[in-house]
């Protein structure tokens, strides 16, 4: 099982971090992703990371502002949104892919977290 925390309201600019805590370990070989909802929208990739550390990909439209990161002693995946925009605003869910590859594909990730909401003001 996976639980997001850390989502909230942030001015333009403002940063937030997320973090995605599993409720047992995972093995190294799981790619741990972030995706985001934005109302209307279809749910799409942010970040993604192995559990071992490798394999770090990160979407075009938040690079050089979000970094992924793990913490495999205490079992969370953290996603760190810095220079937040407008658009940012989405429900930010985790998620975890049994694929030891990078993935961005939706369908290929077998468990998910509840989502956070981040809203960003201008």
């Amino acid at each position: 099982q996976l639980q997001a925390s850390g989502g909230g309201l942030v001015q333009a600019g403002g940063s937030l971090r997320l973090s995605c805590a599993a409720s047992r370990r995972t093995s190294s070989s799981y790619y741990m992703g972030w995706f985001r909802q934005a109302p209307g929208k279809e749910r799409e990739f942010v970040a993604g990371i192995l559990w071992s550390g490798t394999g770090t990909y990160i979407a075009g439209s938040v690079m050089g502002r979000f970094t992924i990161s793990r913490d495999n002693a205490r079992n969370t995946v953290t996603l760190q949104m810095n220079s937040l925009q407008p658009e940012d605003t989405a429900v930010y869910y985790c998620a975890a892919s049994k694929f030891p590859i990078p993935t961005t594909i939706v369908s290929d990730y077998d468990w998910w977290g509840q989502g956070t909401l981040v809203t960003v003001s201008s």
